[in-house]
């Protein structure tokens, strides 16, 4: 891979994570600590099981990213979605604060020439790209459903994440007199 085109790479997943970190914890932030532990029925994760869970993914797959595979042995992936003993909500957020220094301090120490390297994940050979990639999709993945039960719980409350509902215009005609450009 083109080293500029690597560097560039890296900035852009950088933003990306960075980014679901915000939308994930903007959404829980408008919620009680009773409702970060709410279910919606038996089948589903509350957003402090998701919260587990992306703390124990994003801990196995990025603690030594380069040197050994992603899914550690001891990581107990079907554990993270149970809740026998139930957690403070703050160590909950350590552990999520812990699982994102994972991937930040992983994906910072890669430079343009780690791009020929392969890395494994439950034994399967992945490029750094597709490592990436694989979880920048599945933290997207996640952090929308603790948008959506986030959005759900906290209903005629709930303050949005983006633009509002029927503000489309208002927004880019912001947006427009920001740049200095005419509308149309």
């Amino acid at each position: 891979m083109n080293l500029d085109l690597a560097a560039h790479y890296l900035d852009e997943a950088r933003r990306q994570l960075r980014g679901h970190k915000r939308m994930a914890e903007s959404a829980m932030a408008q919620l009680s600590d009773e409702e970060f532990f709410v279910t919606l029925d038996p089948e589903s994760n509350s957003v402090a099981i998701l919260v587990k869970h992306l703390a124990g993914n994003m801990r196995s797959r990025f603690t030594d990213f380069l040197t050994t595979d992603g899914e550690k042995p001891d990581r107990h992936r079907d554990t993270e979605f149970e809740m026998p003993a139930r957690p403070s909500r703050e160590e909950l957020m350590r552990m999520w604060e812990e699982g994102w220094q994972s991937v930040f301090s992983a994906i910072d120490s890669l430079g343009p020439e780690d791009f020929a390297r392969t890395v494994t994940i439950r034994g399967e050979p992945h490029t750094i790209l597709q490592a990436i990639n694989r979880q920048i999709a599945h933290y997207a993945y996640h952090v929308g459903q603790i948008v959506l039960l986030a959005k759900h719980l906290r209903g005629a409350e709930w303050k949005t994440l983006s633009i509002a509902r029927g503000q489309s215009t208002q927004f880019e005609k912001k947006a427009i007199g920001k740049l200095g450009m005419k509308e149309k």
